[in-house]
Order: structure tokens, then C-alpha cells, then sequence
């Protein structure tokens, strides 16, 4: 059993990105964009009851206040700031839950965050302390074995291995950085055959050609990604083809959502 996920309602104003309707359709996870780094107020509603509609569990996607530079660019705030930045987007969207029937099961950080405090302890330490501020069911999702896995286990919270169907990986487990040739994967087939490989407990290969173990909960498919759709349809039939369930994660890890 795993879970399916996108990062979704990153569109705000007049500017679309991707197509959140058909990703809808093939995950059972959705990570909703808060504001800072993408979405805006419409965009989290609409977002939201699209996900209920579709009996989609619904986390917070909260990033950097960097809305120019799609929340990928680093930034240097305390571990206070920090806290507070989170529980602003992710109370925002708790609210929209709350008006629209559902529950919050989950805090994934964006981009830069996310990268920095897979690696960075204290970072890392405010983003778990904000996640069990929101809740002690809610799941706070990163890499598998990083600075963050180890941060929600100090404080007591459920932690979901995150694992990339779209993309590359160095060596020592770390994400290939989007500037570097060969970091998104294109190739569907390919990507379907990493999935199940690691799924059936075998290793994929890094990009520089080594054995890499990886373990996950759950499988991220970036909804701003040009083949997002067709990899989320082909990889949904993949797993049901190899009689793998998909499940969100509060049901994979056995919590109330």
C-alpha cells in the first residue's frame, strides 16, 4: 500500500499552472500551495472542495514568501519566523477545511524549505514544532531518513517518507538540483519502472550510475510538471496492474483522519 500525491493549487490571479482537475482523478494526497510561494485566497477554496469532491486528503504546502521566485530560492529567517510562517499559510488553509467539511492531514514544506530542512537541524526542528502545533494527527512529510524524519520523531509527531517519481537522485539520497541536466525525468516508462523498483524494496540508480535504497510512504508527482497527468494515469494503472492499493496517509499510517 502507498500513497499518491501532487502538489497542487499553485495557480493564483490570472495565471494558471497545471491542471489540478484531472490530477484530481489519480492521487489520494493533494499538497495545497498557502499563498506565499503560489495559490491566493480563490485558488485554496476552489482548490479544496476539489479535492473533497474527489475524497482526496488534503495537507498544507506552505513555502518561503517568494512568490517571484516559486518559493525555490533560499532565505535566511530564525527558527521563530519560521514557525510563524507556517502556522500563517497552513492555519489559512485548516480554515478552508473547516468551512468546507474536511480536516488537514498533513504539512509538506515547499521547495527551498523543504530542501534545506531535509538537511538543516534547526530548520528542520521549527518545521516540525509548527506541524505539531496544527494537530498531533497531523503528518509531517519529507525525505526518508533526513533532518526532518529526525525532527518529528523529537517531537513526537507521525512523519511520512516522501519519495519523486519525476525526479533525479544524487547518490548519498539527496534531489538532483532543477538546474542540473538529467534532474526532471521525462521518460514515463522509466519513471513507472523506478516507482515499482523501489516499491518491491530493490534499489533505482543515482544519477551518476550507483545502487541507491530508498523507502516511502508516499510518491510525489509535481503538478507543474509538463507530463504530470499522463505519469499520474500510467503509474495510478501501474500499481493496480501489480496489485499495489493506494491509500492517503492517514490510512496508510493507521492515524484518525
Amino acid at each position: 500500500m502507498i500513497d499518491l500525491n501532487a502538489d497542487l493549487g499553485e495557480s493564483f490571479g490570472t495565471y494558471t499552472m497545471g491542471n489540478d482537475a484531472c490530477m484530481m482523478s489519480h492521487i489520494t494526497s493533494a499538497n495545497i500551495a498557502c499563498g506565499f510561494h503560489a495559490g491566493d485566497p480563490m485558488v485554496m477554496q476552489r482548490t479544496v472542495e476539489l479535492a473533497l469532491k474527489h475524497d482526496v486528503a488534503v495537507g498544507a504546502h506552505p513555502g518561503y514568501p517568494d512568490l517571484q521566485g516559486f518559493g525555490r530560492r533560499q532565505m535566511r529567517l530564525s527558527s521563530e519566523e519560521i514557525m510563524a510562517m507556517l502556522l500563517y499559510q497552513a492555519g489559512a488553509l485548516k480554515a478552508f477545511l473547516q468551512a468546507c467539511g474536511g480536516k488537514l492531514q498533513h504539512l509538506k514544506p515547499h521547495g527551498a524549505l523543504y530542501n534545506e530542512a531535509a538537511v538543516d537541524e534547526p530548520l528542520a526542528m521549527a518545521v516540525a514544532k509548527a506541524t505539531s502545533l496544527l494537530g498531533t494527527d497531523v503528518i509531517l512529510v519529507g525525505p526518508p531518513d533526513s533532518a526532518l524524519s529526525k525532527a518529528a520523531e523529537h517531537c513526537s509527531i507521525p512523519y511520512a517518507r516522501e519519495v519523486f517519481a519525476d525526479r533525479a537522485y544524487e547518490s548519498n539520497g539527496r534531489l538532483v538540483d532543477r538546474r542540473k541536466e538529467g534532474a526532471l525525468i521525462h521518460d514515463v516508462d522509466l519513471c513507472i519502472q523506478r516507482m515499482l523498483t523501489m516499491i518491491n524494496g530493490q534499489p533505482i540508480e543515482s544519477i551518476d550510475g550507483h545502487a541507491l535504497h530508498l523507502k516511502g510512504d508516499t510518491i510525489c508527482l509535481h503538478g507543474d510538471h509538463p507530463q504530470a497527468i499522463v505519469f499520474a494515469g500510467v503509474l495510478k494503472k501501474a500499481m493496480q496492474e501489480s496489485q499495489i492499493s493506494l491509500a492517503p496517509l492517514h490510512k496508510l499510517l493507521k492515524i484518525d483522519g
